[in-house]
């Protein structure tokens, strides 16, 4: 008997003990696992793993026949979410959510009860959105984590049994999950070669988009947080930039808005041919105050602040000599021009991705180029170190060839 009970105990590196056991459940395999009682403590010994165990398989095979409360459909429990799950979210992941409920997800599950749909069903539909429709892979995450988001909501208010909500979030075995990605599929840092970037800033030289194109080029600052930074943010004799805020369209509004997550907020550093051109720019900017002083009156717009003030848009780094505002859209027109033009395909982010893919080339440490791009992820960065680039692959040359 004593062996039975040993089955599944066994001791970590740390000291302490734990457990797992597995069933089978309509046909499949359940692990389940663990390293703590019921009230959190981690166990010290060999005799609380077993007693831990045998209360965890004894609820495991209570909550088999369980059923909620309350049964809901997944279109209630979007709702409820709505109503009382978001509160704080960004604007942008708002819309999102709710683009991607009306359009898709409403017709498809909304009126199923949460608690009747399977692992297979969420899987067969991702891979059909993939597969079949030939919808982006980015995209289609979107999806899966709609799925969390809704079933992670259903579990929390107890609208799903514990055994059905490990079935189709947290056991990894069977859990819903993406698609297998296509060999083809186009996920690569998209970086411009040395030759490209000479073309680009020709370009960009003197035109009304030059201040942006050099944030971007030289800073790494996504198109948002470009077109919102003020003067008031930009540190000339300590060559930094502090970005804390983005211009967002909201509502048919052109506002500035928080960042979408607390690592964007973050203070860039210069270079000093960067450096040298803001001080052109602030000494033209202060003139310009002056001769087109009227014009700049009488075509300056108010825009609502991240505190909810309205401010002039002469506030704005991005705004043209006669005071004219610059937005997101500003840079649509280049885009198209330099396509057909200089058979470039520019998107203005394929900056940043320049920006990063430079550094990583240069061995900055990868902490320094996280908290440079604002990324809340290390893994992110990580990407940069790991694309490969035409100055890359001419080092690799030259290295081989001294081998």
């Amino acid at each position: 008997m004593a062996k039975s009970q040993d089955l599944g105990i066994s001791q970590l590196p740390n000291g302490n003990w734990c457990y797992r056991f597995t069933r089978t459940v309509d046909g499949k395999r359940v692990n389940r696992k663990g390293s703590k009682d019921e009230a959190g403590n981690p166990l010290k010994t060999k005799r609380a793993a077993v007693q831990a165990k045998a209360i965890a398989e004894m609820r495991f095979v209570a909550s088999l026949f369980e059923k909620p409360e309350r049964r809901m459909t997944f279109g209630e429990v979007y709702t409820e979410y709505c109503e009382r799950g978001r509160c704080g979210k960004a604007y942008s992941t708002i819309r999102k959510q709710d683009s991607l409920w009306k359009n898709h997800l409403k017709e498809k599950f909304g009126t199923r009860f949460v608690d009747d749909i399977s692992v297979a069903e969420v899987n067969d539909y991702l891979a059909y959105l993939y597969y079949t429709e030939g919808r982006a892979y980015k995209y289609v995450e979107s999806f899966l984590k709609m799925f969390y988001l809704v079933f992670g909501q259903a579990y929390s208010r107890d609208y799903l049994g514990v055994d059905e909500y490990n079935k189709l979030c947290v056991n990894k075995e069977v859990r819903i999950s993406m698609p297998k990605m296509k060999i083809d599929e186009d996920t690569d840092i998209v970086a411009f070669s040395r030759e490209e970037t000479d073309r680009l800033d020709a370009y960009f030289k003197d035109s009304n988009a030059e201040t942006a194109y050099l944030l971007g080029k030289c800073c790494g600052l996504r198109i948002n947080e470009c077109y919102g930074l003020k003067w008031s943010n930009i540190d000339i004799e300590n060559g930094a930039i502090t970005i804390d805020r983005q211009m967002q369209y909201q509502d048919g509004l052109i506002k500035l808005v928080p960042l979408k997550t607390r690592n964007a907020r973050r203070v860039v550093y210069m270079s000093q041919k960067l450096k040298d051109y803001f001080i052109r720019l602030e000494a033209e900017t202060k003139a310009h105050a002056v001769d087109l002083k009227a014009q700049r009156a009488q075509n300056c717009t108010y825009i609502y602040d991240v505190d909810g003030n309205k401010i002039s848009s002469l506030e704005l780094v991005n705004s043209l000599p006669n005071g004219k505002i610059q937005t997101v859209n500003s840079m649509k027109y280049h885009s198209r021009t330099i396509k057909t033009a200089l058979k470039i395909d520019f998107k203005f982010h394929y900056l940043r991705h320049t920006y990063g893919t430079r550094l990583a080339e240069l061995n900055t440490p990868t902490h320094i180029l996280c908290n440079q791009m604002g990324h809340a992820s290390g893994k992110v960065t990580e990407r940069y170190y790991l694309a490969v680039s035409q100055t890359g692959i001419d080092i690799l040359v030259k290295n081989l060839n001294g081998v």
